[in-house]
């Protein structure tokens, strides 16, 4: 009798089906879709994210001089600067095991994940009772809110048809600044004594970001999973019947609009060990990963220098009362929020290089003559708003093609981490330095100091352009597999 052959052990089985190949037109048939209300529902049900994290951080800005009476919680400056710092403390760390997770567990489970974070981290900020347990649970929204954006970004660039990613990308990310109007716009009555005793008003406005943030748990509910993650993960059914569904529910394409495209090639691969991970961002695409850092370390340390303290700088060189200081913030978040509006089709026209490279330089230009300005004393308060209101115009697409260009150009396994990595690093040397550095000049009282710090934050941006000229890629319009192959990709 002839003898059975032995059953294969679980690694011969894994070997073995990562050795097939299959062919797939998914991603080809995601960006041929037409534009529909399922999009508007990712654009909203994720896109949240940037109204919340606006709102966090126009918030904890605006009250930060009220943070510094005695009544209230008597902080100085420094020890806000500190809080702050907390808080991008614990987005780096999020971003990076969140992100790490959702490239191996799928963008929709982290949607949940990540965003309930933030929920109890925000609900419990608003009833802090000392410097700890503010900067403690500062620190976790910070970790819930670090989380969305590998998780959000990633899905939202896999989902989102290659002729609207760019503008679509931009706007998203500008969204932020509604939630910043939002927060500048309440602290006219959050913090008005009249109607709430100062030490209760602040905490109401940390308690409306958590039942914001309850609305969007069930809007989630109706976003699938990516279906180019699930390829890649060896779900290759589900991935079909979802595009399938798709296009049954928003139009059949034009069987021509495929024609002449060749299938994507992929082997079986269910997870990816941490090394095949990373090795790509130091190899393969090192200069994509000096992009990536340069761009976001530069965005980071110019918002958070100044949106951090912006409040201080009133308070302290213009003798703006605590309980206004909010409302000079209105024009920053209004122009941050119109500039992707109005430039973010041009990324996708012009292209990304020069639009980049070009709101970069002219942000850094804006701020350094502004700070010379504020230097000599020649600005008042209303005047220096509005000019830094223009150098956010541009500012704000900057900031914005940041998220897009590391969310776009590396391989589709590592594209959370990617995001978290470059996140996590720019907010790190830009963001978490930055509150306290500029905590530290603004308690000098010398404007001179203040001004050198904006001079770096110009220099930033500067070296930020020059990168993205040397660098950059031209992804416009351009399919995800063809800016760069999945780590899976079959030759």
């Amino acid at each position: 009798m002839a003898e059975r052959p032995a059953p294969l052990s679980s690694a011969q089985t894994s070997a073995s089906q990562e050795a097939e190949v299959f062919e797939t037109l998914i991603p080809a048939r995601l960006d041929r879709l037409p534009w529909s209300r399922f999009h508007w529902l990712l654009v909203v049900g994720l896109g949240i994210t940037w109204v919340l994290d606006g709102l966090e951080v126009t918030l904890m800005g605006a009250i930060s001089a009220v943070l510094q009476r005695p009544e209230v919680l008597h902080f100085t400056a420094a020890e806000i600067g500190s809080i702050s710092s907390c808080y991008l403390v614990g987005a780096v760390l999020g971003a990076l095991v969140f992100g790490h997770l959702t490239d191996r567990y799928g963008r929709r489970t982290f949607f949940f994940i990540s965003l309930g974070t933030y929920l109890v981290g925000v609900g419990l900020t608003a009833i802090s009772w000392n410097l700890v347990s503010f900067a403690l649970f500062r620190f976790l929204t910070g970790a819930g809110i670090g989380g969305e954006y590998s998780a959000v970004n990633s899905a939202i660039d896999e989902l989102i048809p290659a002729r609207f990613r760019g503008r679509i990308d931009l706007m998203i990310n500008g969204s932020f600044w509604l939630g910043a109007l939002a927060g500048s716009a309440s602290t006219g009555l959050i913090l008005n004594p009249r109607i709430f005793p100062m030490d209760i008003g602040w905490r109401l406005g940390f308690a409306i970001g958590a039942v914001i943030g309850l609305v969007i748990l069930y809007l989630r509910r109706f976003i699938p999973e990516s279906p180019r993650w699930l390829i890649t993960h060896g779900r290759r059914e589900e991935a079909e019947e979802l595009v399938r569904d798709f296009e049954a529910e928003l139009g059949s394409i034009d069987g021509s609009a495929l024609d002449g495209v060749e299938p994507l090639r992929l082997h079986v691969r269910h997870h990816l060990g941490l090394e095949a991970i990373l090795r790509p961002l130091l190899r393969e695409y090192r200069e994509r990963t000096i992009l990536g850092l340069t761009l976001m370390t530069a965005q980071a340390f110019l918002y958070n220098a100044i949106f951090f303290t912006y409040a201080l700088v009133l308070s302290r060189y213009y003798g703006i009362a605590a309980d206004l200081t909010g409302l000079y913030l209105m024009p920053f978040a209004l122009s941050n929020f119109i500039g992707p509006m109005v430039l973010g089709h041009f990324f996708d026209t012009i292209g990304r290089r020069p639009m980049i490279a070009a709101t970069f330089t002219i942000s850094a230009l804006t701020l350094a003559v502004t700070g010379y300005l504020f230097q000599r004393g020649a600005l008042t308060a209303t005047s220096q708003t509005v000019l830094w209101s223009v150098m956010f115009f541009f500012a704000s697409s900057a900031a914005s093609s940041a998220y897009l260009t590391v969310s776009e150009i590396f391989p589709l396994e590592v594209r959370a981490l990617a995001i978290a990595i470059f996140f996590s690093a720019g907010t790190a040397i830009g963001g978490v330095v930055a509150p306290w550095l500029f905590g530290v000049l603004i308690d000098t009282g010398s404007r001179g100091a203040l001004y050198a710090g904006y001079l770096i934050a110009a220099g930033l941006m500067l070296a930020a352009a020059a990168a993205e000229l040397r660098y950059g890629i031209a992804a416009e319009r351009a399919g995800l597999e063809e800016i760069a192959k999945p780590l899976s990709a079959a030759t």
